[in-house]
């Protein structure tokens, strides 16, 4: 069991993924600043119902730890992050602090195994490549393995014109290739 500092967000991120912040309110700057001294990440979840600012915010009950990879000062003065995801949690436990912080007692879900792609979903990957190589922005931060079934099937999760509940369930998927079987009828593959 680890203690980790939560930002519930209307959006779902997933492992390997890379997901731009705003930050101004002073428990997350103050969050920020924990995590950069010690090189730590702090929890991502999905928020079902209120909002963050809520006592009792309701969130989903798995999420992805975030590590910052790079910041800067935005031009209206406010902090700009760009997060990576990196292990999938599960939340036992939800306290608040007095700032309003929510924090979480996770327990890290089993890393999934690098497989490969299953020959069917192979005509899947060009299709991937060609999709990223037009992120000119944050591409130099994208660490692609366009071998690897799970980091394949959440790029396209994340590209694809899905909800969040949607992204949530395959975020909540633990086998790969049963993933890209959920994507690949969503993506026309012209040969």
């Amino acid at each position: 069991m680890v203690d980790l500092a939560l930002f519930p967000l209307n959006t779902v991120l997933l492992p390997g993924g890379l997901l731009p912040l705003r930050i101004f309110e002073a428990r997350y700057v103050d969050m920020v600043g924990r995590c950069m001294r010690a090189n730590d990440v702090f929890g991502v979840v999905l928020v079902l119902g209120g909002s963050d600012t809520d006592r009792e915010v309701n969130t989903a009950s798995i999420g992805t730890s975030a590590r910052i990879v790079d910041f800067q000062t935005l031009e209206d003065g406010l902090l700009g992050l760009l997060c990576r995801g990196e292990r999938r949690f599960r939340i036992l436990r939800r306290d608040r602090l007095d700032d309003g912080l929510n924090c979480a007692a996770v327990e890290w879900l089993p890393e999934v195994q690098r497989i490969a792609v299953a020959e069917e979903f192979q005509p899947l990957v060009p299709l991937l490549r060609a999709a990223l190589a037009q992120l000119t922005t944050i591409g130099r931060f994208i660490e692609p393995d366009y071998d690897d079934a799970s980091w394949v099937g959440h790029r396209l999760a994340e590209l694809l014109p899905l909800d969040q509940s949607q992204q949530q369930r395959l975020l909540e998927i633990d086998d790969p290739n049963t993933r890209l079987g959920m994507l690949a009828p969503l993506i026309e593959v012209r040969q």
